[in-house]
């Protein structure tokens, strides 16, 4: 075992995340194709907005990168789908499952996805195997689903919701689902009870509301507050709904790696960059980037400046 840092092509961290501890991610598309364009992607815009599911990365290449991370580095709290899109637009994500499970059974398999291919049994067959399975619902209004979420053009709300409904019934594992709450777009009482009514018939193990920790891929749009937060479970009134913990929390986590934190804050001292320039620059996935900016700019060692060619992260003055 070692501790020192690899860089893989389509394997990343682990990183600490909110819901899964040190979670290791496994990328099955390249940046960024995806069935969604959501104004919310800390990824950035979709660049490939699609429905059709092939190999986009080989198979082989992923299961090359996982044999070698296992020979080298201990195991993570979880593996997890997920990345620079949706995962299960891959058509081989079942054959990666499946080597999971056979080769590394003690660490359970997550797979983070909008859900929008559940109502096909290729994928929820291919999927099943999971532990837990952490999919998305932002809106169950045609309007707030087409202005949050900009789907494919194949991609129709029921079909996406009955998706979901058919696949709780057959998965045995965990769903944790996420909503993400954008005030002004998702928070009036006709969005929060079409929401609560199509979460009731999906019944997932747990609801969990989810804000922005940055700024998205459309202007203007804000983070809901804690209190906006809670006052959404207290209008809802179900058990199992609760707020991702605050990212700062996440710095309290042992394995949280110091000397990333301290080349990111190097590298922008130098001069002020871009999530995909810190990518390119220092070689690493920006899910795993993104964990750090966030506690960055949680503690005010960093902050972040809208210009023309995107949003630049800086040091903040008197750092």
């Amino acid at each position: 075992m070692t501790d020192r840092p690899v860089i893989y092509k389509h394997i990343f961290g682990p990183v600490p995340s909110r819901r899964l501890g040190m979670s290791l991610g496994v990328d099955m598309v390249p940046k960024k194709v995806c069935s969604m364009n959501c104004v919310y992607c800390e990824v950035g815009q979709t660049t490939l907005l699609t429905s059709e599911r092939k190999p986009y990365v080989p198979a082989g290449e992923i299961l090359q990168e996982l044999q070698d991370y296992f020979r080298k580095q201990k195991n993570p709290d979880f593996i997890t789908f997920s990345g620079y899109g949706e995962p299960t637009l891959n058509s081989d994500i079942g054959k990666i499952v499946d080597f999971l499970k056979k080769e590394k059974p003690e660490v359970p398999v997550a797979v983070l996805t909008n859900g929008t291919f559940f109502y096909e049994k290729e994928v929820r067959d291919a999927i099943m195997k999971a532990d837990v399975i952490l999919p998305s619902l932002d809106s169950a209004t045609e309007e707030g689903f087409k202005k949050i979420n900009h789907p494919a053009k194949t991609i129709g709300l029921q079909k996406y919701i009955e998706g979901m409904v058919t696949f709780r019934k057959e998965f045995t594992g965990k769903i944790w689902l996420e909503v993400f709450i954008l005030p002004g777009y998702n928070d009036n009482a006709a969005e929060l009870d079409a929401l609560k009514k199509e979460l009731l018939r999906i019944k997932p193990d747990k609801v969990q509301l989810n804000t922005l920790d940055r700024p998205g891929t459309v202007p203007g749009i804000r983070s809901a507050t804690h209190q906006e937060l809670q006052s959404i479970i207290d209008y809802w009134g179900m058990p199992n709904v609760e707020i991702i913990a605050a990212v700062r929390e996440r710095t309290r986590m042992s394995s949280y790696r110091k000397d990333v934190e301290n080349v990111i804050m190097e590298t922008i001292n130098r001069r002020p960059c871009t999530l995909d320039d810190l990518s390119k620059i220092l070689g690493l996935h920006v899910n795993e980037l993104n964990k750090y900016l966030d506690i960055l700019e949680a503690s005010g060692k960093v902050c972040t400046e809208r210009q023309d060619r995107g949003l630049f992260y800086m040091i903040r003055k008197g750092k």
